[in-house]
């Protein structure tokens, strides 16, 4: 039987190694392509604007935006995953219908 430590070890290398199969290697490209959008010019707007106005660097500004980017882009994964879930659970609530 394989031991634990070895077991969590087998799964991370697996985890790793699907994860790799699924990155596009056209990265690259869509990264020049992004960059490239008038979003980003806005960001730099954005960043300029909160460092000016909370006399912080621009690094730090632009790193209070990806976090609260990426906060609420959590808030609303949660609340889609709660919504589909009660959903789902109210379906399995219901008997089948013949």
């Amino acid at each position: 039987m394989v031991e634990n430590q070895e077991l969590i070890q087998l799964l991370n290398t697996a985890i790793v190694k699907t994860k790799e199969k699924r990155i596009d290697s056209s990265y690259e490209d869509r990264l020049s392509e992004t960059c490239s959008k008038p979003a980003v010019s806005a960001l730099s707007i954005a960043i300029e604007n909160l460092s000016e106005s909370q006399s912080i660097s621009r690094d730090q500004a632009a790193m209070q935006i990806v976090e609260t980017v990426r906060e609420l882009d959590s808030i609303w994964n949660d609340y889609v995953m709660m919504e589909g879930l009660s959903k789902l659970k109210d379906l399995l609530k219901t008997p089948p219908q013949h």
